[in-house]
């Protein structure tokens, strides 16, 4: 009875134990990593863009203020999310997607410099291979994010996506950095990561026609952050990525919100 009675006094303590260690949320500086919803807001050629439209602003005849907006937008532009599904039969859909593909350790490759010089740089397997050298190999389940540093021409969109031209003729005239088929697969077949984004329009560069380094990686079930705001404040490791989209039923993609925490 004694060593029955010891025994259910330890498990006890352990329960009480456990039941107070609670996991710390992450502490650190926090940065906005999407760009406001507007009239500025860019979207691909082809696509009309944001549309807000008031419908209440103003005092009421009850004397209380009241505020309401309706809006329209493509699900792919501004700070977005591409669901696999986008280009993958059998990918997620956007509501789909788990939310912890969407949090979590995260690091930055920084390629600002490579991208100065050619407005079509392709991130390479030697650009991951770089930073493995560093910082050692890739983390298991982080996210990865791509600065080319092009953030910084937002919302000009000739400087951003190298024309400011309209319609279907227009996207042939696309001129900006993204990742390379060859890093998508070396990526999906070598490391395993829960979600990639960068700060250009898509993670194909603006030359491509085929997409592949979306559909390598939405075959893996990868979802792709695209549009992201100044990445110039984070570090290459060590740091905590938040995105949190709409969730559309059935979506390919949407709006999304991005907050880095940076201890």
């Amino acid at each position: 009875m004694t060593k029955r009675i010891a025994s259910l006094l330890f498990g006890c303590l352990l329960l009480a134990a456990c039941a107070k260690t609670k996991t710390p949320f992450p502490s650190g500086q926090v940065i906005d990593l999407s760009h406001p919803f507007d009239a500025q807001t860019i979207y691909w050629p082809t696509e009309q863009g944001f549309v807000l439209e008031k419908e209440q602003d103003g005092v009421t005849d009850k004397g209380y203020y009241y505020a309401s907006n309706k809006f329209s937008a493509p699900e792919h532009g501004g700070t977005h999310i591409d669901a696999p599904r986008h280009f993958s039969a059998n990918g997620n859909t956007l509501d789909q997607v788990p939310l912890t593909q969407l949090m979590g350790e995260a690091v930055l490759v920084d390629v600002t410099m490579q991208c100065e010089s050619n407005r079509d740089y392709l991130v390479s397997v030697d650009d991951f291979n770089a930073w493995e050298k560093q910082h050692g190999q890739i983390p298991t389940g982080v996210i990865v994010i791509l600065r080319t540093g092009y953030a910084k021409y937002w919302p000009d969109r000739n400087k951003y996506m190298g024309t400011d031209e309209r319609g279907a003729a227009a996207v042939a005239k696309l001129h900006f950095p993204g990742l390379s088929p060859e890093a998508a697969r070396w990526l999906t077949t070598n490391r395993s990561i829960k979600a990639i984004g960068l700060d250009t329009p898509s993670i194909d560069y603006g030359q491509s026609t085929l997409y592949e380094s979306h559909q390598v990686l939405f075959a893996k079930n990868i979802p792709a952050f695209e549009n992201l705001a100044d990445l110039s404040a984070l570090p290459a490791e060590g740091f905590v990525i938040i995105a949190m989209p709409m969730k559309i039923a059935g979506g390919s993609g949407g709006p999304l919100r991005v907050a880095a925490i940076v201890p």
